[in-house]
């Protein structure tokens, strides 16, 4: 059974990764990728548009599925050395979280809705997971056209309904 993630990171560096092909979390460290495997669906959120920045986003950037790779790890310059893995990004809208606080289970909780995005990657039901999709892609993912969606054959979609 696949499994629904959120990795939060700044919206800046998502992009890097969703150009590339990869996810990075908590600041590259191996653990909580490892928790993932392939077929599990990522959906980023970023509280910012930039790492350390003030300029407050809170919006979901990217939505995909984890390929078949382990974790591997880069050096990005001398003395950083961060773990990544490979996912296959859909096409999406970046999403505001705000509309969908009261309908998201792990945002149940209004007067802290944020405090489980502060782990970095947690997991999340199915329901929350076609609720974001949904938002971003414009249509249930299980709905996405075949002929359309880009993705490999590995990755139908018949089994990567949310």
């Amino acid at each position: 059974m696949c499994r629904n993630w959120i990795a939060v990171a700044s919206a800046n560096h998502v992009r890097i990764g969703r150009e590339a092909g990869f996810m990075q979390v908590c600041h590259g460290k191996a653990a909580p990728l490892k928790r993932s495997a392939p077929g599990d669906r990522v959906i980023y959120y970023s509280p910012t548009e930039t790492f350390g920045g003030k300029d407050r986003l809170q919006a979901f950037t990217a939505v995909g599925v984890v390929k078949e790779t382990e974790a591997y790890q880069v050096e990005v310059h001398p003395g950083f050395h961060p773990w990544r893995r490979d996912v296959f990004w859909w096409q999406a809208m970046e999403t505001p979280i705000r509309p969908l606080l009261d309908r998201l289970s792990f945002t149940s909780d209004r007067a802290s809705w944020g405090y489980r995005l502060r782990f970095g990657l947690f997991e999340i039901t199915g329901d929350d997971a076609e609720l974001i999709a949904e938002a971003m892609l414009g249509r249930p993912l299980m709905h996405i056209d075949r002929a359309h969606s880009a993705v490999p054959a590995q990755y139908n979609l018949d089994n990567l309904a949310l």
